[in-house]
């Protein structure tokens, strides 16, 4: 009875010191965040080690959790980092009920990694980044030092190490500390989360106060015939809560119009400016269609978008800083454009003054910029992948060169230079559908942007490839629907299409990965038809 007795005992002593560590690392975070509330949002542990653990990603491991998980690949990173350190927090309490000083270091070690992650991200202010994650680990350490000695009854033995009883022990006073421990961490949480969320407010009062004025150069209208009515078509406009999202931001930065600034330096610039928000606005503003595409949509994916954008042509504001392209002289071919949130983007200075649409944009689809998609100003570039030329929340842009440095993306081996390559999607009908027997409209979008599309075929199995009727163009910077009477026959069949860009380059076949600079092959569905 004594043997099963003091079993018992141990099971339950294991149990509470597993919770203990549980606690303890609750009580680290929610402390952290109260933290980060006096140093910045971004500095908290999730985000930093989250940030950083995106900085060392591998661009195969990238485009994995974007084709998994779309645009939740962030909340699963962050999802699987605490599930992480709850597992770390279990094993720690565990091994703090024999060695009790080193379960409270390991906490102390894994504050200094989170410290070191936010300390080592591109957007980090200084070691101050590095006190929310410090701080936390300290109550943290503390605490599970405090909850462990109520679970224990040390006694020493001359010349040996303190050792632990496995006798009585404190039950009152763990449930007592626990619950107190667990109380005060939740109200740390909460209170850190409420200051975050305050720090916030600017960004959204200053966003609900914008107004976009009139374009001096406003888009022409989109031609009637550029949405094909077929059922199953995206429609020719994204609405921006449906435009995708791509991006390494686990915190969406929320800045505030007011007290943004950017700047333009560096190589070739005469005179260095520097704009506010309003400055953009005051100036002539272009409005333009055009259609953004992410690197990292494979053939037939959903990384793709429309947009009425307005902003400022940034080819004007180079030229007011006395920049040159290469072609005319110009000591930089390369505009590294720069996130709040540290993330860097490189663009040819010469597409950007080549007379495309490139600019500032300040506004999409006529409303101020959702912070999602770069509030309060982002750029972009037609007929480029967004990782070389759709930096959001910009704030500087320096002129320099490609031998001088390499952007982020860059760093992580994907190509310097990125123009869009000609691709064609099917969208209706669906892969694996069943359509009834008769005519079939098969229908999709195609893309070559600042090329335009000329012509879109399809063909059925091994047969000849046939023309598809095109939608009306709008202009040569954004998408253009397509869509083919299929007389369909029952069985199954194999349906694939391929477009002609406007210089009359036909989509390659060859298939190709995203990396390094956006993949290619031509898109195929297979249907039953019944």
């Amino acid at each position: 009875m004594t043997t099963v007795r003091i079993t018992r005992t141990a099971l339950t002593r294991g149990t509470l010191a597993a919770l203990s560590g549980l606690l303890a690392g609750f009580a680290a975070l929610t402390v952290a965040e109260l933290v980060s509330a006096a140093v910045r949002p971004e500095a908290s542990p999730v985000t930093a080690v989250g940030g950083a653990a995106i900085d060392r990603t591998p661009a195969g491991v990238k485009d994995f959790a974007i084709r998994n998980f779309g645009e939740n690949d962030k909340l699963v990173l962050q999802l699987g980092i605490v599930v992480t350190l709850a597992l770390f927090a279990l094993a720690v309490g565990v091994l703090a009920l024999r060695f009790r000083r080193t379960g409270s270091a390991a906490v102390l070690a894994f504050g200094v990694v989170g410290a070191a992650s936010a300390v080592s991200r591109p957007d980090s202010t200084g070691i101050v980044d590095g006190l929310p994650s410090l701080v936390g680990a300290v109550a943290g350490a503390v605490l599970l030092y405090v909850l462990i000695g109520r679970l224990t009854r040390p006694r020493r033995v001359p010349g040996e190490e303190e050792q632990e009883s496995e006798g009585g022990w404190d039950r009152r006073g763990f449930l007592i500390a626990a619950t107190a421990a667990a109380a005060a961490s939740t109200v740390a949480g909460a209170v850190g989360r409420t200051l975050n969320g305050r720090s916030a407010q600017d960004a959204v009062a200053s966003r609900e106060a914008a107004r976009l004025p009139a374009p001096a150069s406003p888009a022409k209208p989109i031609p009637a015939g550029a949405q094909l009515r077929v059922p199953g078509l995206p429609p020719f406009t994204t609405p921006n809560s449906k435009f995708y999202r791509v991006d390494t931001a686990l915190v969406v930065p929320k800045v505030d119009a007011d007290s943004w600034r950017l700047r333009i330096h560096g190589k070739g610039v005469r005179r260095d400016l520097e704009f506010t928000y309003q400055d953009l606005l005051d100036r002539p503003l272009i409005e333009r269609e055009i259609t953004l595409c992410c690197v990292s949509n494979e053939v037939g994916g959903p990384y793709i978008g429309h947009a009425r954008w307005i902003g400022v042509r940034l080819a004007d504001l180079l030229k007011e800083a006395g920049v040159k392209p290469p072609s005319r002289g110009g000591k930089a071919d390369q505009i590294i454009a720069r996130s709040v949130d540290g993330m860097t983007l490189g663009t040819p200075v010469e597409d950007v003054m080549d007379g495309r649409d490139a600019m500032l944009a300040v506004g999409m689809n006529g409303e101020p910029l959702p912070f999602v998609h770069g509030f309060p100003v982002r750029m972009l570039v037609p007929g480029l992948y967004g990782y070389v030329s759709a930096c959001k929340w910009i704030e500087d842009i320096e002129l320099t060169t490609f031998d001088d440095y390499d952007a982020y993306w860059v760093k992580r081996k994907w190509a310097r230079k990125a123009p869009i390559k000609t691709q064609s999607r099917i969208d209706t009908p669906k892969p694996f559908g069943r359509p009834e027997a008769g005519t079939v409209m098969v229908a999709g979008v195609a893309w070559a942007q600042h090329r335009g599309i000329e012509k879109v075929e399809i063909r059925v199995d091994d047969g000849p490839w046939r023309l598809a009727q095109l939608a009306e163009q709008d202009t040569v910077d954004t998408w253009r629907q397509w869509s083919y009477p299929w007389k369909a026959t029952p069985g199954g069949h194999t349906l694939t299409v391929r477009a002609t860009d406007g210089t009359g380059e036909v989509q390659t076949e060859k298939r190709t990965k995203t990396v390094p600079d956006g993949a290619s092959g031509w898109h195929s569905v297979v249907v039953t038809v019944d």
